[in-house]
C-alpha cells in the first residue's frame, strides 16, 4: 500500500510521465511563471497610474497656474503619471502654436492652435494606453490556450496508458491508474496557468478602461479650458 502511494505521488507521476507529457508540463509551467510575472508587474503599474491620476487631478482642479503646472510636468515626466503627460503634451503644443503664430505677425488662428493641442493630447493618450495595455494580450492568450495545451497532454498520456495495457494479460486499476493520473496532471497545470491569467486580464481591462474614460474626459475638459483662454 505504501508503494502504491509513493508511485502516485505528484513528483513521481511527473518524473515517470511520457516525454511528450513532460514537455507539455514544462511549457505550461514556464508560461505560468511568465504570466505571474506580468500579473504582478501590471498590478503595480495600474495602481501607480491610478494614484498618479488622482494626484494630478487634485492639483489641476485646485486652480493653479497652468504654465507652472506645465513646467512641473515637463521636468518630471517619468514620475508625473499618464494624465500629467497628456496635459504636458497638449499644453506644450498650445504654447508652441501661440508663439509660432505670434512670431509670424499674422492674425492668430486659434482654431488651428486648439486643434493642434487636441491632436497632441490624443497622440499622448494613445501612447499611454499602449503602455498600460502592454502584456494584456499575452494574459488573454494564456487564459484561452493553456487549458487546450493541458488537454493535449492529458490525451497523449491516456493514449500512452492504454497502449501499455496491450502488454498485460489482465487490465487492472493499478495498471492504468498511474498513466491516467499523470495525464490529468497536465490538465491541472493548464488550468493553474489559465485561471489566474483570465482573472487578471478581466480585472486589468476593467481598471484600464476606467482610466481611459478619465483621460478622455480630461482631454475634453482641458480643451474647453484652452478654448476659453484663447478668447
Amino acid at each position: 500500500m505504501n508503494d502504491v502511494t509513493q508511485d502516485l505521488s505528484f513528483l513521481a507521476l511527473i518524473s515517470n510521465a511520457h516525454l511528450i507529457v513532460q514537455l507539455i508540463m514544462a511549457l505550461l509551467l514556464g508560461v505560468s511563471l511568465v504570466s505571474w510575472t506580468y500579473i504582478f508587474k501590471k498590478l503595480f503599474d495600474v495602481r501607480a497610474a491610478r494614484r498618479q491620476t488622482i494626484d494630478f487631478e487634485k492639483t489641476f482642479w485646485a486652480g493653479g497656474n497652468l504654465h507652472a503646472l506645465h513646467q512641473n510636468a515637463s521636468s518630471n515626466r517619468a514620475s508625473s503619471g499618464a494624465l500629467a503627460r497628456i496635459f504636458e503634451a497638449g499644453m506644450g503644443e498650445f504654447i508652441k502654436g501661440k508663439q509660432a503664430l505670434a512670431a509670424s505677425r499674422e492674425s492668430l488662428d486659434m482654431g488651428a492652435v486648439l486643434d493642434g493641442a487636441r491632436r497632441a493630447m490624443r497622440a499622448a493618450f494613445q501612447r499611454e494606453m499602449d503602455a498600460l495595455e502592454s502584456h494584456l494580450a499575452f494574459l488573454a492568450s494564456v487564459g484561452s490556450v493553456s487549458p487546450y495545451i493541458g488537454l493535449l497532454g492529458t490525451v497523449w498520456g491516456i493514449m500512452n496508458a492504454f497502449r501499455g495495457l496491450a502488454n498485460v494479460q489482465q487490465a487492472t486499476l493499478s495498471a492504468v491508474a498511474p498513466g491516467i493520473a499523470e495525464a490529468l496532471i497536465a490538465t491541472a497545470i493548464g488550468l493553474f496557468a489559465a485561471i489566474p491569467a483570465v482573472v487578471a486580464y478581466n480585472r486589468f481591462s476593467h481598471d484600464i478602461d476606467r482610466l481611459a474614460i478619465r483621460f478622455e474626459s480630461f482631454v475634453e475638459e482641458f480643451s474647453n479650458i484652452l478654448q476659453r483662454q484663447s478668447r
